[in-house]
């Protein structure tokens, strides 16, 4: 065990860092939404479907190259800094930053040369425009991920934030010019113009990264501990890979899993009788208004997992299992209160929210389609929310294979569903979401049985299921009574209206929520950031 009075505790709360994060991620997924309506206007169903098309493989790609490696600079970093070895936590760095640009350019080049065959086995040959476009995003990413997770690492998490609202710019500033510009040669064009502003949001991304880092460099340069054993380049690289092997294997399998959706949904609509434009533009709405919904509130969880590695990681550093015990539990219990409600607001609101949205971009019919997508979609945030929490802990406490395999086993089960259920006539696109569902239940059971055993924490069923789940309940109920009784039915209704009513709902029930989860010690004070708690009695 590391004598306590060896190291340094940073101080830096775990829900002050996913408060940066999250409030980020958020914002970006907002803009990302927002960004959809223009393009959706600009491109049309068929264009946002090649567009759509596009993302599955470059994920995929991208989580081979970049997830790994930024979790385990976090992880290794917050170790060394917290040991108050410094030199260490750089030479971390940059060992990780050459293998993330040998990865980088590996992709990018592959990602071009496979486009036209990607696109072929897809269905959609035109799509191959677009890949050409989004690859080189795939090495400013890579690169951009090195500085990410170093600095995540020694807990400064505004960096990240400030990229990640960069990237966003990029899209609304850049894309959309671009993709009216494209659209005059026909809207697969439009959707690699869109697809090219992305890239350029990358790389404006990476140079603000690449500032902040010589900026934050200086603050650590004269301090280390005494009798400290330097790091030899091939111990660094050998950890990193060990860390990382796993964690990217695991963070592959869900993108894979979008990837074998592209290919496997429209050709199993297309064999089951479908015309091949309406099982894309099926596709194409479920991947598009429904998962671009979907993905808003999952900042907050992405937020949640990045904050908790180098969280557990520095209890573990400092031989601390209270510290670990507390941050599970904290982490825990943040991802039900964000889940929960997330999840329930989302279906009950789903179909004013697609009209908002997507009212002149798509037809009625399609965006009906939608809303029941959405309704059953959107249980899957709280599921996802649980995952990606017991994923961070587990990756903190260097078990990170565990999240590998249950994710593994969970995307088997919805490939097998998918099969099953998408090939019915009168079920189609409908058996994705449940799919999902059944795939994150599936991942989510183990993944606590691990954290409990391995943390050596008691599970709190009163904190994480039983009272988030009775103050969702209750803000459900008001959320529907609004809706219901002062607004009906979305499609008889202006946007104007509609955004009126979903305003009204969602204030509503934030703040019945918040007063309920306080008011039931679901949250408690010391769970706030500094800043927030001196305003809760």
């Amino acid at each position: 065990m590391t004598d306590k009075n060896t190291v340094k505790n940073t101080g830096k709360t775990l829900v002050g860092g996913v408060s940066i994060l999250g409030a980020a991620g958020l914002i970006c997924k907002v803009v990302g939404v927002l960004y959809r309506i223009p393009l959706a206007a600009l491109i049309g169903p068929m264009g946002m479907a090649v567009y759509h098309k596009v993302f599955p493989a470059y994920n995929l790609l991208l989580t081979i190259s970049s997830a790994g490696i930024p979790v385990a600079i976090s992880r290794m970093v917050s170790h060394y800094v917290t040991r108050n070895e410094q030199p260490n936590a750089r030479k971390i760095f940059r060992m990780a930053l050459w293998m993330l640009t040998v990865l980088g350019l590996i992709t990018t080049v592959l990602l071009m040369a496979l486009a036209p065959v990607i696109s072929g086995i897809q269905g959609t040959p035109m799509a191959s425009a677009g890949y050409l476009c989004i690859a080189p995003s795939l090495f400013f990413v890579c690169v951009m991920s090195a500085y990410r997770g170093y600095l995540q690492g020694r807990r400064h998490m505004m960096p990240t934030a400030i990229s990640q609202l960069i990237e966003q710019v990029g899209k609304v500033a850049i894309a959309l010019p671009l993709a009216a510009f494209g659209s005059y040669w026909g809207v697969h064009m439009g959707a690699a113009g869109a697809l090219l502003g992305s890239t350029i949001g990358e790389g404006a991304a990476l140079v603000y990264m690449m500032a902040q880092k010589k900026k934050h460099d200086p603050e650590i340069q004269n301090v280390q501990r005494e009798n400290m054993e330097l790091l030899q380049g091939k111990t660094v690289a050998r950890r990193l890979v060990t860390v990382a092997i796993p964690i990217t294997l695991g963070a592959c399998i869900v993108p894979l899993a979008g990837f074998v959706d592209s290919i496997m949904l429209t050709n199993l609509m297309v064999n089951a009788g479908m015309a091949q434009d309406a099982a894309d533009i099926l596709y194409g709405t479920y991947a598009g208004p429904v998962l671009t919904l979907i993905n808003v509130p999952t900042a907050l969880a992405m937020a949640m997992s990045t904050n908790l590695v180098p969280s557990i990681a520095s209890g573990l550093a400092r031989g601390d299992m209270d510290a670990v015990k507390k941050e599970s539990d904290t982490g825990l219990r943040m991802a039900a209160v964000i889940g929960f409600p997330c999840s329930v607001g989302m279906s009950l609101l789903a179909e004013p929210i697609l009209h908002i949205c997507y009212r002149g971009s798509y037809e009625v019919s399609q965006l009906a389609v939608g809303a029941e997508l959405l309704r059953i979609s959107s249980l899957t945030i709280v599921l996802f929310t649980v995952v990606q929490s017991t994923s961070g802990i587990l990756q903190g406490m260097g078990r990170q294979k565990i999240p590998m395999y249950t994710l593994f086993l969970g995307v088997l089960m919805k490939i097998a569903l998918n099969y099953t259920l998408v090939r019915i006539p009168g079920m189609n696109i409908h058996g994705a979401p449940w799919a999902s569902l059944l795939c994150y239940t599936v991942s989510m059971v183990p993944n606590l049985y691990y954290v409990c055993k391995y943390a050596g924490y008691r599970f709190d069923w009163k904190g994480i299921v039983l009272r988030p789940g009775l103050c969702t309940a209750g803000m459900g109920l008001i959320v529907w009574v609004l809706w219901h009784f002062l607004f009906g039915a979305a499609a008889a209704l202006n946007r104007w209206m509609l955004m009126l009513g979903v305003a009204l709902c969602v204030l509503a029930g934030i703040l019945v929520y918040g007063v309920l989860i306080l008011r039931t010690g679901t949250i408690r004070k010391e769970d706030l950031p500094a800043r927030v708690r001196r305003f809760v009695k």
